[in-house]
């Protein structure tokens, strides 16, 4: 499941907001960015020098609980390490718990902040983005 179209159909799944498969189209031609993908969902990941980011993580609904998730960050986390990364970045919603608590349980912790980052989809007021690290390869 590495075609735009794909990826850009189970992120509809999994987001209220979701990237086009020309968005997806566009990342996958850049330069040091890859996918890890199972049945479940997928995580997309760039890598620039020694720095990663996971731009994305999908899971489809049915699939969540089940360690689809779990599993794509460490794969994505070896890979990112293989291709030079000696940390791996994201952003996440300080709203979003569950992210939060997966981040956690994979060694992320909270390195910094974006005010205001996340636009609420129903209007309501924007959400902070919580930036995570953690050293890869060790």
């Amino acid at each position: 499941m590495t075609r735009p179209a794909d990826l850009a159909a189970l992120h509809a799944q999994a987001f209220a907001t979701s990237w086009t498969a020309e968005a997806f189209a566009d990342l996958l031609d850049q330069a040091g960015v890859f996918v890890e993908a199972e049945d479940g969902g997928f995580i997309l990941v760039r890598v620039v020098a020694d720095e990663a980011e996971i731009l994305t993580l999908a899971v489809r609904p049915q699939a969540r609980r089940q360690g689809v998730a779990t599993r794509l960050v460490q794969a994505a986390a070896g890979r990112a390490a293989g291709r030079g990364g000696r940390r791996l970045f994201l952003e996440v919603a300080e709203t979003n718990d569950a992210a939060r608590g997966l981040y956690e349980r994979c060694g992320f912790d909270t390195v910094g902040r974006r005010r205001a980052y996340y636009a609420d989809p129903k209007g309501g007021p924007a959400v902070d983005a919580l930036i995570l690290a953690r050293v890869l390869g060790d």
